[in-house]
């Protein structure tokens, strides 16, 4: 007996050691992730919840430089250069204590080239995806494909065991309405495991003790309580109280008042993200304006006027309080094909605007509803606010629809909106990517977020050519030729490239990450 409650002392001390040493970082953004399922939404806060629980091949550290995950080496095949042959690392488990090895990566893989998954245009090159040993992997591809690691860093590894005994083989359909284990459970291997999971209220990690990395990274947070806060005045509240520690979306209007709070910092810097509106140029009709039987949209000359009665200047200084930089294509600087030369050529000329109406016939104008987030982008509701005034200067009377990102991005994967805002990171930091969800026709592998309508073959058998073209300056010429067709196309109106205020107390030790995925086993806490 005396034993025994010896041993219980001893455990009760170790406990509150602990507990005295364990960091807890209260976390909080706009919005929740859409889904635990790590191939259903191809969404930023998605992601960045993702990371934490699971892991890629290879991931973007918080510079954004290309680093090693569950592979530790890859390359194209000596025998085969439509191979790349990726070595796993040794020694890993996933939370439940079941080890990890290239099945696992092979039935990951699989599974986020079905049709359900929001992330089969990253490996639509894919011919098969092999194991031939537990720590081999090899993604054979339709002809060599250069940028393959580049596609990786968001996929996210699954236990196959776990996926199959629950019922979780399957992607989910998150735009039919599915509900499944996956969307609410996950495993992983990451260095932090679900503790639980509230969707829109709460979600509860803590550190993986078993964790591959712990030794290589920080790994100073022990405990991760993310909360998303929609309105914008409660969320720098919570920062400002001290009842949460970071927030990735300090108010433009906040940041003064935030970064002069004794004890709080803002950290700045551009995101790899532009924002832009999408108009549907395809349908014979619209559904939601009051043209009968025409699609204003379908005629480039509306599209044209559109982009020119957006006063970008006015969306920074007004709207954006300086914290934004006007946009001319869709795609950010950080990307392979971006120039300066397109990404100013967006000019405000509503005179121009107007007679490019007229001369497409509508001179009298037409009314057209517009489908915005409003807890998705920096700003969102209140750009798209900006955008009805503008645009009311050449005739086009808006109608405007905010609502919640889950709500909101149902419209464009279901093709059920004429008019739309969106925002688009590029991970793998090439055109490519840009091309294949936003520009290629809507199909089984390419064009899940295009919801113009737009299908241009020649367009669409370029966009496929650039997986396989290893001639990189033969390849940037072909980058270049199709931004030539989308910008004289005028199928989207840039916007703006996002600029990225994290607020945080003054002793969480970090960089901004330009994915605005924080990664916290990279966090120290001072």
């Amino acid at each position: 007996m005396k034993r025994t409650t010896t041993l219980l002392a001893t455990a009760l001390l170790m406990s509150s050691t602990a507990l005295a040493t364990a960091e807890t970082l209260n976390w909080a953004r706009a919005g929740d992730a859409l889904t635990l399922d790590p191939h259903a939404q191809n969404e930023g806060p998605t992601s960045a919840l993702a990371h934490q629980i699971m892991e890629p091949l290879i991931m973007r550290d918080m510079t954004g430089a290309i680093v090693p995950a569950l592979a530790t080496e890859w390359a194209p095949s000596e025998e085969d250069p439509n191979v790349w042959v990726f070595k796993l690392r040794d020694g890993v488990t996933f939370h439940n204590g079941s080890a990890f090895d290239s099945s696992d990566v092979k039935f990951s893989l699989d599974r986020a080239m079905t049709e359900d998954s929001d992330y089969k245009e990253l490996l639509a090159s894919v011919k098969e995806v092999r194991a031939p040993d537990p720590m081999t992997v090899e993604i054979e591809t339709n002809g060599p494909n250069p940028i393959m690691p580049n596609n990786l860093t968001n996929l996210f590894i699954m236990d196959q065991d776990w996926a199959e005994a629950n019922n979780a083989v399957k992607v989910q359909d998150y735009e039919g309405g599915e509900d499944t284990f996956a969307a609410k459970n996950a495993m992983g291997t990451g260095p932090y495991k679900l503790v639980s999971r509230e969707p829109d209220v709460k979600t509860v990690l803590s550190i993986n003790e078993t964790y591959w990395g712990k030794n290589e990274f920080p790994m100073e947070v022990t405990e991760i309580v993310y909360t998303p806060i929609q309105n914008a005045a409660t969320r720098v509240a919570a920062l400002l109280s001290g009842e949460v520690d970071f927030i990735q979306d300090v108010p433009v209007q906040d940041l003064g008042r935030v970064a002069g709070t004794d004890g709080l910092d803002v950290r700045t810097a551009p995101q790899n993200r532009v924002t832009f509106f999408g108009m549907n140029s395809g349908d014979d009709d619209l559904a939601n304006d009051n043209v009968e039987g025409k699609n204003p949209f379908a005629d480039v000359r509306v599209r044209r006027a559109v982009n020119m009665a957006i006063n970008r200047d006015a969306i920074k200084q007004v709207v954006m309080r300086g914290q934004s930089a006007p946009a001319g294509m869709i795609a950010p600087p950080f990307v392979n094909g971006w120039t300066e030369e397109m990404d100013s050529a967006s000019k405000t000329d509503v005179e121009a605007a107007k007679a490019l109406m007229a001369e497409a016939g509508y001179g009298d104008g037409f009314s057209v509803q517009l489908d915005c987030p409003n807890d998705r982008y920096i700003n969102d509701e209140a750009i798209c606010q900006a955008a009805v005034g503008m645009l009311a200067q050449i005739g086009i009377t808006v109608n405007l629809d905010a609502k919640p990102k889950a709500q909101h991005f149902p419209l464009l994967s279901n093709l059920e909106t004429d008019f739309y805002m969106l925002g688009w990171g590029v991970p793998t930091y090439d055109s490519e990517y840009v091309f294949n969800f936003l520009v290629h026709g809507r199909g089984e592998k390419y064009g899940s977020w295009n919801a113009t309508r737009y299908n241009n073959d020649e367009l669409n058998a370029k966009i496929v050519a650039l997986a396989s073209e290893t001639d990189l300056e033969a390849r940037n010429g072909m980058i270049a030729e199709i931004w030539q067709v989308v910008q004289e196309e005028a199928l989207y109106v840039p916007i703006h490239h996002q600029v990225l205020n994290w607020g945080m107390k003054s002793g969480v030790d970090t960089i901004v990450a330009p994915d605005d995925a924080p990664k916290f086993k990279y966090f120290k806490m001072n």
